[in-house]
């Protein structure tokens, strides 16, 4: 929402020194309507078999096929990735926690997908050599490979 008020703190001193009030207006119902709606849309829903990660799309990522739930930073706010088997990492819009837009429970709901995880991955489940390590890649050692650099 930041960039949002932004350009609404932008168009307002625009209007102010005597431009159009319109875009003021048609800011203002987005920044203070839409975007919080549509912020909802994000996030993901577990489930007894799966994550289902709602980005701009639906995925459904099964437990057993997750190796590993990290925190990651990227440009100053901290997000949940999900690595799988394959090598794919998903990461999370939600939760997220910024500079600006702190979330005081966000460890909290890491720990909470996490434990998901941990419980519902199945007794079957076993770790997965990182994609390129089977054929000749770097030698694996035996911690685990999606634990982030020390």
């Amino acid at each position: 929402m930041l960039p949002g008020i932004i350009v609404v703190a932008f168009q307002v001193l625009l209007w102010l020194d005597g431009g159009p009030s319109a875009p003021v207006l048609v800011s203002e119902l987005l920044v203070w309507g839409v975007l919080p709606i549509a912020s909802r849309l994000f996030g993901v829903t577990l489930t007894p078999s799966a994550a289902i990660v709602h980005n701009l799309g639906r995925r459904t990522i099964p437990w057993s096929s997750v190796q590993a739930i990290q925190i990651e930073s990227l440009f100053g706010s901290r997000t949940v990735v999900i690595y799988e088997a394959g090598g794919r990492r998903t990461r999370l819009r939600a939760p997220i926690s910024a500079f600006l837009n702190r979330d005081r429970s966000f460890e909290e709901k890491f720990h909470t997908i996490g434990r998901w995880w941990l419980d519902h991955r199945g007794p079957d489940w076993a770790p997965v050599p990182p994609p390129g390590a089977q054929w000749g890649g770097p030698p694996v050692s035996n911690e685990n490979p999606y634990a982030p650099p020390a």
